[in-house]
């Protein structure tokens, strides 16, 4: 039984596999593979919602897709929320494009009589990618310090943008963005 569904922005390979090193350190230091476990893919989620029609959205995020170009990102910062599911992310230095775009999806959404809940919406939503999911509460230093030895920043590009459900993760579609050609 689904637990939700999420829209995601992909990453390039090279950014993607940064991403991922950091997930198998983490794993390999035995501290948590939980992100590897569930299947997931390195991404920045733009929404996520417990009730959603897919096929409502496959059409817009299409649409959506082919009307954005690849966008430059750079993570330079690790943090950590402060509630119990104890992650730890890697976070882009927020730009314009980024930030317009979670805008236009937001309003996109809106659209379609979607609603968007608080921590997505533009004025507060704080992008992200989690390196480190349901971490022991006495091994968060460690896996921090892990994070620290990533080298940031790191850069790349988003370049896809789709629909999962979860738990665990199955993508449902995802298209490039700035394709333009019908498939």
């Amino acid at each position: 039984m689904s637990q939700g569904f999420a829209i995601e922005l992909y990453f390039d390979p090279a950014l993607e596999n940064q991403v991922l090193k950091a997930w198998n350190v983490l794993s390999l230091r035995q501290i948590t593979s939980q992100l590897i476990q569930i299947e997931s893919r390195p991404h920045i989620t733009l929404f996520s919602s417990s009730s959603l029609d897919p096929q409502k959205l496959e059409q817009l995020i299409k649409n959506f897709a082919s009307k954005k170009l690849p966008l430059p990102l750079t993570f330079s910062s690790v943090g950590s929320f402060p509630n119990a599911g104890n992650c730890l992310f890697v976070s882009p230095t927020p730009s314009l494009s980024l930030l317009q775009l979670q805008t236009h999806l937001c309003d996109e959404l809106k659209k379609l009589n979607i609603e968007i809940g608080q921590e997505y919406c533009t004025e507060s939503w704080v992008p992200h990618c989690i390196v480190a999911q349901d971490v022991p509460k006495n091994r968060m230093a460690e896996a921090f310090c892990v994070l620290r030895d990533l080298k940031l920043p790191i850069s790349g590009c988003a370049m896809d943008i789709g629909l999962v459900e979860f738990s665990p993760v199955r993508e449902l579609f995802s298209f490039s963005l700035g394709n333009s050609t019908e498939e």
